[in-house]
């Protein structure tokens, strides 16, 4: 069961690899209409797992945003968490018990907590999920995947979210390796373009705010060639504004790629305890010959290795190689790295008004 929920300072959520429960994280969401809240939860590991050692306790922190629908309503969002995962069969149990006990914490007009979770895809370990190439198809219908997540909950309330927020597919780079065993690792084309970078004189550097013009400017013609849902640039501005200054919080990079002072490439670096993330990236339709966005990949991963990282997450792509997925372009490139593709659970929603929950359920589908 879940032993007790106690609220925590935004600022005192403690250090974790996972960019999106952090301060840094609060911080930028709240200048974007989100409302945070911490919470320090004391668990019996065994709703984690039913095996473990009865009575035995575990503790994490929780970074919950509030955000308003209307007037009188309100959700709770959970961005990829709990960090704390359950085993397959538990998972239903645990974030029912979660959401009962975090409810009184909640406004009274809360309608539904939603938990973007980061934990494994359950049928992404099941051989009759891929196909004879080896690519992972996707999970079951929203009402099979609810059944199992269901499976043992006293409410069965668990719905699959109509749509997913954060990326749900991903590639991870285990940056413990050498940086040969890194390049050995990458498919050849992706270590020859990054050479070629290297050869035409592509240089990386390391910008501030100053730059935000410059990369809002190759950022909005990526959005535009790619069909991109566009961020005002006060959006990248917050991000770059709400890091941190000490080693044990959340560092922000703009690496950019240039030859002769036109900028090729561009990207947001952030360094989250003992991981990167390629945040966001951009680039010309100029002088693509010249591979500037490889050498200022591999320049974000080597950045990431000397921080001390030990992985480092694409954060998005497309889940499988089907070339009619609008993210294939970018599966492609990313999967080039040499990285593990992980799937995660997504978006799960627990409501607590249900009528309310099903009317705004509706006009997302809708939307």
């Amino acid at each position: 069961m879940i032993c007790r929920v106690e609220k925590k300072e935004i600022e005192e959520i403690k250090p974790t690899n996972i960019l999106t429960q952090t301060p840094f994280w609060a911080r930028v969401k709240h200048e974007q209409g989100y409302f945070p809240n911490g919470y320090h939860l004391t668990i019996s590991k065994d709703i984690l797992n039913p095996n473990a050692t009865p009575n035995l306790k575990i503790q994490d922190d929780l970074l919950v945003l509030i955000k308003r629908v209307s007037a009188s309503q309100c959700f709770a969002y959970v961005p990829y968490g709990p960090k704390l995962e359950p085993k397959f069969e538990q998972q239903g149990v645990f974030l029912e018990a979660l959401s009962e006990v975090l409810r009184p914490f909640f406004p009274k007009n809360c309608v539904f907590i939603r938990y973007d979770l980061m934990w494994e895809n359950q049928w992404a370990k099941e051989d009759n999920f891929f196909d004879s190439s080896g690519n992972w198809v996707g999970p079951p219908p929203h009402h099979t995947q609810e059944f199992r997540v269901n499976f043992n909950t006293t409410q069965w309330n668990l719905k699959k979210s109509p749509r997913d927020i954060l990326p749900k597919n991903t590639f991870f780079l285990d940056l413990t390796k050498k940086e040969h065993e890194l390049l050995h690792n990458m498919r050849y084309n992706t270590r020859y373009n990054i050479r070629q970078s290297e050869r035409k004189g592509i240089r990386i550097k390391e910008y501030g705010i100053e730059k935000l013009d410059e990369w809002y400017d190759l950022y909005t013609e990526t959005a535009i060639r790619n069909n991109m849902i566009l961020h005002d640039k006060q959006y990248f501005s917050t991000i770059l504004t709400n890091q941190d200054s000490d080693k044990n919080g959340v560092n922000v990079s703009l690496l950019m790629a240039e030859d002769e002072d036109e900028f090729l490439a561009s990207m947001f670096l952030v360094l989250s305890r003992k991981r990167g993330t390629y945040l966001f990236g951009a680039s010309s339709s100029s002088k693509r010959h010249l591979m500037a966005s490889y050498g200022l990949q591999w320049e974000a991963i080597k950045k990431s290795k000397k921080y001390g990282c030990s992985e480092y997450d694409m954060f998005g792509c497309a889940p499988n190689l089907n070339r009619t997925h609008p993210l294939h372009g970018v599966h492609v490139y990313k999967k080039g790295f040499g990285g593990k593709i992980y799937h995660r659970m997504g978006c799960w929603d627990y409501p607590y008004m249900k009528k309310d929950y099903e009317l705004i359920k509706a006009l997302e589908v809708n939307n």
